[in-house]
């Protein structure tokens, strides 16, 4: 096995949580929540980067798309329903069961590995699309991993990354909040201190080689209990797109 970012203890947070992927009110209710609202950015930064209609029937078709961090697939399957070939990659080996059975009870075929993105980028893998979505605040080296996603990206190829910021606001509602008072995630998911703030993250894309082209915050709505996109506001949730250069 190559040089590996992976933190065995964050891998062990989401080993715990493994077999509760697909329960929407379970431990991952969080992402269950946001997966709307990250699935119209992801796919509509896809559509716009690669000239796809999503009116069509299968918009994806031809695309290679890694799903880096997988968990149970709450992306991978709606991307190969988009017609693109999916690889989900996880470093939580219990992760992948989960994974397989759901797909397979839902006529998918995805390709689900027990693996790193060290090890892909060392095995010459290459992908049109690697969405990297809440993984790099849980790896030992930001920065080793994000160059590992360069390496995975064919040139022109698309990479989403989304994260939590740093800060006063993001330690209240991502920790307090999430963690302590509405038990959405068991207490220290979260390391707040592994945060990045936007800038930093816009930094570290560009040192692995990468071109930032966007990037929006996700912003939960008490009052209507769901999530949307916005342009101003990156100060919780936010997601950034980037090119590799061709």
């Amino acid at each position: 096995m190559t040089d590996t970012t992976i933190d065995p203890a964050e891998v062990a947070k989401f080993e715990a949580m493994a077999a509760e992927w697909w329960d929407p009110e379970g431990k991952f209710k969080p992402l269950h929540m946001l997966n709307p609202c990250r699935l119209d950015y992801i796919t509509g930064q896809i559509a716009a980067e690669f000239g796809r209609d999503l009116d069509a029937a299968a918009p994806f078709a031809g695309l290679r798309v890694l799903d880096i961090g997988c968990g149970g697939g709450l992306l991978s399957e709606p991307m190969a329903r988009l017609g693109a070939d999916v690889v989900g990659a996880d470093a939580a080996p219990r992760n992948i069961p989960v994974a397989q059975v759901h797909a397979q009870a839902q006529g998918l075929a995805i390709d689900y590995r027990h693996t790193t993105a060290e090890d892909l980028a060392a095995s010459g893998a290459q992908f049109d699309v690697v969405l990297n979505m809440e993984v790099v605040e849980h790896v030992s080296d930001p920065q080793g991993f994000l160059t590992a996603c360069q390496r995975l990206l064919r040139p022109g190829g698309l990479m989403i990354c989304s994260t939590l910021n740093r800060n006063s606001k993001s330690f209240v509602v991502a920790i307090l909040g999430a963690e302590w008072v509405m038990r959405w995630l068991p207490r220290g998911t979260h390391d707040w201190r592994k945060f990045i703030t936007p800038d930093e993250l816009y930094a570290l894309i560009r040192a692995a080689g990468l071109v930032p082209v966007d990037r929006k915050g996700f912003v939960f709505n008490p009052a209507g209990w769901s999530w949307s996109i916005s342009a101003r506001d990156l100060s919780v949730n936010y997601v950034t797109a980037s090119v590799k250069p061709g």
